[in-house]
C-alpha cells in the first residue's frame, strides 16, 4: 500500500497538466496515448504478436492534426466528420496492407494493430476533445474523478471490508464490496464537483459519477483481460505499484468516451456560466 500511495504522490504534478488544459492538456494526452500504445504492442510481442508501432505513431499524429484543423481552422468543425471517417478508413486500410509482408507477418499482426490505434489513441483522444470545450473544459475533471476517485475508494473500501470476489479469473484481489464503495465514492466525488464548479450541471456530475463508476472498472477489468492472455502482470514499470502508463490510465480510457459523448448527446455544452 506505502509504495502505491508514493506513486501517486510522485503523479501529482500531472495535476498540474490538467489544471493548464487547453493545448497543454491536449499534448499530454498525445503523449500519453503514444506511450500507452507502445506498452500495449510489448505485451503482444509476449505472444509472438507484432504490431505495427510507426503506424499507430502516425494515426495518432493524423488523429490530433485533425482535432487542430477543427479547432483553429474557419468552418474546420463542419468538416471534421468527413476527416474523421477518412481517418478510419486509413487506419484499417494501412493495417491490413502491413499484411503485404506475407512471409514475415500473421493476420494478428494487423489485429492488433487495429485494436491498439481504436483502444487506446482514439479513446485516449476524446480527453483531448474535451479539453478544447473552452469554458467547460474543466469538466474534464469528470474525467480523472470518476476513473481514480472509483479506483481509490474500491481499493480501499475492498481492502477494509471486502470478502466476496467480484471477477477472481480476471482480477482475483477485486471484490464486489470494493466495486460498490468505488462506485459509491465516484457518486460522491462527482457531486462534490458539480457543487462547487459546475452547479447548473449537478444533476448531470451526479448521473457520470454512477455511470463512470461503472464503466471505469469496466475500463480496468478489460485491461486485466488483455493482460491475463498476453501472460504478464503489468504493461510497464514506469511508476512503481502501479506498473506502466496503461496501467494507471486503463479506466481513463473508458471513462473520457464517456463524459464527452454524454455531454455531447445531451447537449448542456455552454450552460456552465
Amino acid at each position: 500500500m506505502k509504495t502505491r500511495v508514493l506513486s501517486g504522490l510522485i503523479m501529482a504534478p500531472l495535476l498540474v497538466i490538467l489544471i493548464i488544459g487547453g493545448y497543454v492538456l491536449y499534448a499530454g494526452c498525445f503523449i500519453i496515448g503514444i506511450m500507452a500504445v507502445y506498452e500495449f504492442f510489448k505485451g503482444f510481442r509476449a505472444m509472438d504478436i507484432h504490431a505495427s508501432y510507426p503506424l499507430a505513431v502516425c494515426a495518432s499524429v493524423a488523429l490530433y492534426g485533425i482535432g487542430l484543423y477543427q479547432e483553429l481552422s474557419p468552418g474546420g468543425a463542419e468538416n471534421v466528420s468527413g476527416w474523421l471517417m477518412l481517418w478510419f478508413f486509413a487506419v484499417v486500410l494501412a493495417s491490413l496492407l502491413y499484411l503485404f509482408k506475407i512471409e514475415e507477418r500473421k493476420l494478428e499482426d494487423a489485429l492488433a494493430t487495429i485494436t491498439g490505434i481504436f483502444y487506446i489513441i482514439f479513446f485516449c483522444y476524446h480527453i483531448a476533445q474535451i479539453s478544447m470545450w473552452g469554458d467547460m473544459q474543466h469538466l474534464v475533471w469528470l474525467v480523472v474523478i470518476t476513473a481514480f476517485g472509483t479506483d481509490i475508494m474500491a481499493y480501499f473500501t475492498g481492502y477494509a471490508f471486502g470478502r466476496h470476489k467480484l471477477c477472481p479469473k480476471i482480477s482475483p484481489k477485486k471484490t464486489i464490496e470494493g466495486s460498490v464503495g468505488g462506485t459509491l465514492g465516484s457518486i460522491i466525488l462527482c457531486g462534490v464537483f458539480g457543487f462547487f464548479f459546475a452547479r447548473p450541471l449537478l444533476v448531470q456530475c451526479l448521473i457520470i459519477g454512477l455511470l463512470g463508476g461503472i464503466i471505469s472498472q469496466f475500463g480496468d477489468l478489460t485491461a486485466s483481460v488483455f493482460k491475463r492472455k498476453m501472460g504478464i502482470k503489468d504493461y510497464g514499470s514506469l511508476i512503481p505499484g502501479h506498473g506502466g502508463i496503461l496501467d494507471r490510465f486503463d479506466s481513463v480510457l473508458f471513462t473520457g468516451p464517456l463524459v464527452f459523448y454524454y455531454f455531447t448527446i445531451i447537449g448542456f455544452i455552454g450552460t456552465v456560466q
